[in-house]
């Protein structure tokens, strides 16, 4: 077991649930629950969000009163305590500031990387700015430039490119469509295979 591991993991279907799927079911918006799942580019898919948010004029404090009513994802807590107590874990999203910090508090504040809304003083959200380009990619790449050796599990696209350059990378709670895409990649979708999956890689 090398004590040089990271362990990236992403955040939404993985930990907790979708929170655009939340929303659109809270605010009553079916056309929300789209996600990196359905739409592979982020940037598109988030400007078509702030334009139906606006559309609504619906903004920040609505999105985040969904927010606190979310969990995470029965067993994810306990899940990544383990995983904690094993290795150095991050996780690697596309979401926002403004809506990890309170799922954070009910995961345990593991540490998380992501993006960050621009919010006009009315609430609006009026854009957002992504920490940088291909951000999970990105981060793996520059966690194994510092010396570390990178373990990824995620469900969507936007996972690939992590998942795909790591030492070891699983698929969890996917579709079957990325599933057959990706036969070459172990998938699950229970928390303790997974955590079987990444002991064994350690």
């Amino acid at each position: 077991m090398s004590d040089m591991n990271v362990v990236c993991l992403d955040l939404e279907g993985v930990l907790v649930p979708e929170i655009w799927i939340a929303f659109a079911e809270a605010s009553g918006i079916p056309e929300l629950k789209r996600t990196t799942r359905d739409e592979p580019d982020y940037n598109k898919l988030m400007n078509w969000r702030i334009g139906i948010l606006k559309e609504h004029g619906l903004g920040l404090k609505e999105i985040q009163e969904t927010i606190a009513k979310i969990d995470p994802i029965p067993g994810a807590k306990e899940f990544l305590d383990e995983l904690r107590s094993l290795t150095q874990v991050i996780i690697i999203s596309d979401t926002f500031t403004q809506f990890a910090s309170p799922l954070m508090k009910k995961l345990g504040m593991p540490t998380i990387f992501c993006n960050t809304l621009e919010v006009a003083e009315n609430g609006e959200i009026t854009g957002f700015r992504m920490r940088c380009e291909k951000s999970k990619l990105t981060t793996v790449k520059a966690l194994q430039s510092a010396g570390f050796e990178t373990i990824s599990a995620g469900d969507s696209y936007n996972d690939l490119g992590m998942i795909l350059n790591s030492k070891a990378g699983f698929l969890f709670k996917s579709t079957d469509k990325i599933k057959a895409d990706y036969p070459q990649l172990d998938a699950f979708d229970e928390y303790d295979d997974l955590l079987e999956a990444i002991k064994k890689a350690l």
